[in-house]
């Protein structure tokens, strides 16, 4: 029987949260024009009754675990904010980008808070590189060696910035782009982190944004930090946990990838390059006499070109395929034998930054070591590689290698990560909430349940409000032909020309890789140069993706041709984005050495790999991708899929099952009618993700 001082608090709760979303309730009184939506008030309800039964271990028969699907417009961001501020306990939300991360923070947030009326402190965190580092700015700018000579004038700026800013996260440094390559001075890594060490931890951004987060009733975080620092048990997230009440995960959809990079091993060329860089100017700076530093460098630079050079043509190459490549593996032995650097070792106690950097070259040479261990049985493993192996007994690992066209990275990630996140939730009593609009396949959550170990998860779902029959139309062209022949990227332009013009642009075509970017941003350049409809091409690569939506949303007749990066998380509410065309159905690239092993691996348990990684995981994607179309009530428009397979193959059903009910056409006039009757004139509508919500669906 359920503890009657628990029940009586979760029904305390319950009543307060269905109060707050009242026709006269706090939400309603504390913003204008607030309308609740009976789905958004009853994901309430449901994520109170998870953080309530998180006391009592799950007891009265409510999972204290969550997985909720909200479709677009449901107002997922109230229906868990209202139950985590009005909890009493400490709660951490982790949001799928430091893009959305600032906006719940900053926006919604505070927002929320001030109509409860509650007095529930809060903090944002993020990873170390996104705050600047007063002694790796200060030692830069004091060396003054650099690569651009915009940098050094870049870096006064953010000395200025980080004079006078409160956080120092570069987020906010006014005119200072956040991928400015100077960034990589003026911050710190886990890697080169002094962290108690530092002459400047009394007054470090980082160190006072985790002092915040532990005091604070509400922390918002992401994804990426949340992983890393659970993986790394680093100091932040981690220090948190103990003490958290609820965990809330929004864009949950994006995990499973997230912890998979994070909970695995990887070591990159990238990497090496940066210790070379440091350990040149900090040995010449600290301990010019004690070594040849330029020698031991340029030992590792060359390392570092032999083993581009034996890795071949960029390409990701699988364990089978890296166990015959002994060029590479011995590459990877002859930079394992550079870093032992026992000149370091000697000077390592002459200042803090060179002992960090004795740390750094044992961490890069054991990274290399067991990579080579697990490619290479015969290769002989020290003590701590035997450990890691024992300690990855449980989830076997997937061995592979990433060759770029400038560098290599080699990574060892796990097979699946369920048991870890398993093993996490099963140690202390807390609520887990996972919420997306993204999380279901034809209804079902077993693809990210199994992914995330979450098999007794409570799973609920609530279909989009907006009316996809009436206010839109899924166009499949006729004739675009097989996917795989070599015609396919110019009937896609064929099909979707019309469409465009029709439309007046407000489009994106969104293609399932970057070759077909550039195919489908060359053929549509010259069409749109012919048509005289003052239509702008925007191209992925041409500016960061942020400058591109930002254009995109001020031009009058804009066409955004992008990959994977554009088909989550862009909001452009209103006719300035009214078509959607897709080039084909977004199965992964069968040279992916994590499918393939997990395929093998399916296969080996007697499952179907098609229908239990391959359909759930296209599924997932090709809802992202035609969730951008309508993002409010009022908005209309037509998504286009150039791929016939999913009208004329069985497992097609399954992908329309997990799309809104749009009304399906395969008649071109219909289309063009559909674009035509929405286009009206050209004008460019101010309609941001930053702007102010419609009523309800914060």
């Amino acid at each position: 029987m359920r503890d009657p001082a628990a029940a009586a608090a979760a029904a305390r709760l319950e009543a307060a949260v269905a109060a707050a979303f009242l026709p006269d309730g706090a939400l309603a009184r504390g913003q204008p024009g607030f309308v609740c939506r009976e789905g958004q008030r009853e994901m309430a309800l449901a994520v109170a009754a998870a953080i309530a039964a998180a006391g009592g271990a799950g007891e009265g028969g409510v999972p204290a675990t969550l997985v909720a699907e909200a479709g677009t417009g449901t107002g997922k961001t109230y229906a868990y904010l209202v139950p985590a501020l009005l909890c009493g306990g400490r709660v951490l939300l982790s949001t799928g980008t430091r893009t959305l991360q600032d906006q719940l923070f900053h926006r919604d947030l505070p927002r929320v808070r001030a109509a409860l009326g509650v007095g529930a402190t809060t903090a944002l965190l993020k990873g170390r590189s996104n705050y600047v580092c007063r002694h790796h700015l200060r030692r830069n700018l004091a060396e003054g060696r650099f690569e651009r000579r915009e940098d050094i004038a870049v870096l006064r700026r953010i000395e200025r910035f980080a004079a006078i800013s409160a956080s120092g996260d570069r987020s906010e440094a006014p005119g200072i782009a956040e991928d400015a390559p100077a960034w990589m001075r003026a911050t710190s890594t886990r890697e080169n982190c002094l962290g108690q060490d530092c002459p400047d931890f009394g007054d470090c951004f980082v160190f006072k944004a985790r002092q915040a987060a532990q005091q604070a009733d509400i922390v918002v975080v992401n994804h990426h930090l949340f992983c890393a620092d659970l993986a790394l048990r680093d100091e932040g997230v981690a220090e948190l946990l103990p003490t958290t009440h609820a965990l809330i995960f929004d864009e949950a959809h994006q995990l499973p990838e997230i912890a998979t990079q994070f909970f695995g091993r990887s070591v990159s060329s990238r990497q090496l390059v940066d210790f070379a860089r440091d350990l040149l100017r900090i040995g010449l700076a600290d301990a010019r006499d004690a070594a040849d530093w330029a020698q031991l460098v340029a030992t590792i630079e060359q390392g570092l070109r032999v083993l581009r050079l034996a890795a071949g043509r960029p390409a990701r190459l699988d364990a089978q395929q890296l166990r015959g490549h002994t060029a590479l593996r011995g590459a990877v032995g002859d930079l394992v034998a550079a870093l032992a650097l026992p000149e370091l070792a000697a000077a390592a106690e002459r200042s803090r930054d060179l002992a960090r950097l004795r740390v750094r070259a044992g961490d890069l040479a054991q990274g290399l070591r067991s990579w080579l261990e697990g490619v290479d049985p015969d290769a002989p493993a020290t003590q701590d590689e035997r450990r890691t192996a024992d300690e990855d007994a449980d989830s076997p690992s997937i061995l592979w290698a990433e060759v770029h066209q400038s560098g290599v990275t080699l990574h060892r990630t796990p097979l699946s990560v369920a048991g870890t996140f398993r093993r996490h939730r099963e140690s202390v009593a807390r609520a887990w909430i996972f919420t997306s609009a993204t999380l279901a396949v034809a209804g079902r959550f077993e693809h990210f349940t199994l992914a995330m170990g979450l098999e007794q998860a409570r799973t609920l779902r609530w279909e989009s409000p907006f009316d996809f029959g009436q206010r839109a139309l899924l166009y499949v062209p006729r004739h675009c032909g097989d996917p795989a022949s070599p015609g396919f990227a110019r009937q896609v332009a064929a099909a979707a020309w019309p469409l465009i013009e029709a439309n007046r642009g407000r489009a994106f075509v969104l293609c399932t890789s970057l070759r077909m970017v550039e195919q489908q941003a060359a053929l549509l350049a010259e069409r749109i140069r012919q048509c005289g409809l003052g239509l702008e091409l925007l191209v992925q690569g041409q500016a960061s993706r942020q400058e591109l939506i930002e254009r995109f949303r001020a031009l009058p007749g804009p066409v955004l041709v992008g990959s994977t990066s554009f088909w989550e998380g862009v909001d452009v509410v209103g006719a300035q984005l009214s078509l959607v065309i897709i080039d084909k159905l977004p199965f992964a690239a069968p040279d992916d050495p994590i499918l393939r092993a997990r395929i093998d691996a399916m296969r080996r348990a007697g499952g179907d790999p098609f229908r239990e990684i391959q359909l759930p995981a296209a599924a997932m994607a090709l809802k992202q991708g035609a969730g951008r179309l309508i993002r409010s009530e009022t908005d209309r428009g037509v998504l286009a899929i150039c791929d016939e397979r999913l009208l004329a193959r069985p497992y097609g059903r399954s992908l329309v099952a997990s799309l809104p009910p749009f009304r399906i056409t395969r008649d071109e006039d219909e289309a063009l009618a559909f674009c035509l009757a929405g286009a009206g004139p050209l004008s460019a509508t101010a309609a941001t993700s930053g702007d102010r919500p419609a009523a309800g669906r914060s």
